[in-house]
């Protein structure tokens, strides 16, 4: 690295080369294969995703602060949580971990100078740029009020025509996140700095890896689903259309093998992530490392036999209904294992009481909460009570925003400075880290009552009796709003008054931090060689 010169008694700092200033001009940008500069266009598009998905979830609280109308009509109430789930799912929780951290980190941390496919890594960029343009241009232009779900047979047969270019959409999202998958898994195999053993991965990598093979493995299937239902209604073919000859509980096998792995495709990577987290802030050995990582590998695999318990309800054998309930109730195992060693981890350790670490115990207490709601929905008697009603709302926010998006935000937090060689306000990175689980507790937590009392979800009205449940949520998800906007604020603002940050802002022992801050087009100067494991601190657990 060059060191600062002086000229005339006066030092002056060098402009030190990295991926940021390697090359200027939007058009170096839009054709770079450099994984980092790929990783930053995909978090400003997850991000943009997440706020206009964010800013429709707030419509949605708003107009059920009363009982009746407010301000919108039935219909573009159905219209606000179709945009809302539909852009939060597939524009945001699925690509984010993966395809902005993942795509940042994963190279460096196992040493490499890029993915295995860097032009394909480019690749799959565009194509969430394509499909997210074809699905929210047409939800935009005339409206969706089929759900995220697209069931049928409705969406077969809504008048909207709008049903077929956003199923095409979410078609060629899924090659987006099949490209990735196929990328991640071939740079893990090949890539590896010497020495870089399988057992000394960082945890976060056997989260990635896991959830690349499901992306490898599920998302083929729902891309068949969409391109059936679009020949479906284009050419009025009878696959899932009961008016045709075809059968909607079809659609729903097909819709959830997909879907109940797509969960694991978000909430993996988050475990990865707070496995880092735990780790490198507690300032310890993690404890059971194998245990961790090979039980990625299980959740990856057990989730693919699971989708059948969302359909209690939908007429399947009770022999069905009583396989699939006991194999959903297996499949907690192994994130019981995960919330143990974690929680182990941090016995006697330094624990540096930072952002990162706030976000990293928030999501144990926010994830534990949904894991633990969801038993009572895989036993088949309670569930028949709860389908459909805000308990089940309440278990899915608690998982994915309590588990993916906390662990997602408290990631971004933990590789910023690697990122963008910038420190941020860690005090108020941890006061919106309070209003963020204040506020999302306030919001979702009070619609397990509502779902228990029998309120149903999707509904644009509703009895007197749950209004006030109903207001407390919504205020919350004010103040959940508020911490989110925190965030933002503070995060662009580092970017102009941030500190420089320096290499290892935390003392961790993962490869991405043993180079500069930000890295050099390159990631190293030259090649790393691994000499110890990736969480070899101090056994006294001093920094």
């Amino acid at each position: 690295m060059s060191r600062a010169a002086t000229a005339d008694g006066i030092k002056v700092e060098p402009r030190v080369k990295n991926y940021l200033n390697a090359e200027s001009g939007i058009l170096s940008w839009l054709t770079t294969v450099d994984h980092k500069r790929i990783g930053l266009m995909y978090l400003g598009s997850v991000l943009t995703a997440f706020l206009v998905a964010g800013l429709f979830a707030l419509v949605v609280r708003l107009e059920l602060l009363h009982p009746e109308k407010d301000f919108l009509t039935a219909p573009q109430y159905n219209q606000a949580f179709t945009l809302h789930g539909a852009m939060m799912v597939f524009l945001f929780i699925i690509p984010a971990i993966p395809g902005a951290l993942g795509n940042f980190v994963l190279p460096i941390m196992i040493g490499a100078k890029d993915v295995a496919f860097p032009k394909l890594n480019l690749l799959s960029l565009y194509l969430y740029w394509t499909g997210a343009i074809f699905t929210v241009s047409s939800l935009f232009a005339t409206g969706l009020d089929t759900g995220w779900t697209f069931y049928v047979p409705y969406s077969a047969n809504v008048s909207q025509s709008s049903v077929i270019a956003v199923t095409f959409g979410a078609f060629i999202l899924g090659f987006s996140s099949i490209l990735t998958g196929l990328n991640f898994i071939v740079t893990i195999h090949k890539l590896r700095a010497p020495g870089m053993t399988w057992y000394r991965l960082p945890l976060m990598l056997w989260s990635i890896y896991a959830t690349s093979i499901v992306q490898l493995l599920a998302t083929p299937v729902l891309a068949i689903t969409l391109l059936l239902l679009i020949l479906e209604r284009a050419f009025h073919v009878g696959i899932f259309d009961p008016k045709l000859g075809g059968d909607p509980v079809l659609y729903q096998h097909f819709f959830w093998f997909y879907s109940h792995p797509a969960v694991y495709i978000m909430i993996l990577p988050g475990m990865g992530i707070v496995s880092e987290l735990i780790a490198v802030h507690s300032h310890r050995r993690i404890f059971g490392y194998k245990a961790i990582a090979f039980s990625s590998v299980a959740i990856a695999l057990v989730g693919f036999l699971v989708w059948g318990h969302h359909m209690f309800t939908s007429g399947q054998s009770e022999l069905a209904s009583t396989v699939f309930s006991f194999i959903t109730f297996f499949v907690a195992i192994p994130s019981g294992v995960k919330v143990f060693n974690w929680t182990s981890t941090m016995w006697k350790g330094s624990i540096a009481w930072n952002a990162p670490m706030c976000y990293g115990l928030s999501f144990l207490f926010l994830f534990t909460i949904g894991g633990l709601t969801g038993l009572p929905l895989a036993m088949v008697g309670l569930d028949l009570h709860l389908h459909d009603s805000y308990f089940v709302v309440a278990h899915f926010h608690y998982v994915m925003m309590g588990g993916a998006v906390i662990a997602f935000i408290g990631g971004l937090h933990h590789w910023w400075p690697k990122m963008t060689g910038r420190m941020y306000s860690d005090s108020a990175a941890k006061i919106a880290c309070l209003l963020i689980v204040v506020g999302f507790n306030m919001t979702f937590f009070t619609q397990f009552f509502l779902g228990a009392k029998g309120g149903a979800r999707r509904y644009y009205t509703y009895l007197d009796q749950y209004q006030p449940l109903h207001a407390f949520s919504t205020y919350g998800s004010w103040v959940l709003g508020a911490g989110l906007f925190l965030v933002l604020i503070t995060l662009i603002r580092s970017l102009f008054n941030g500190e420089k940050a320096p290499n290892n802002p935390w003392g961790a022992k993962t490869l991405e931090w043993e180079t500069a801050s930000p890295p050099p087009t390159e990631n190293f100067y030259r090649t790393p060689v691994v000499t110890h494991g990736p969480y070899d601190f101090a056994s006294t657990g001093e920094k």
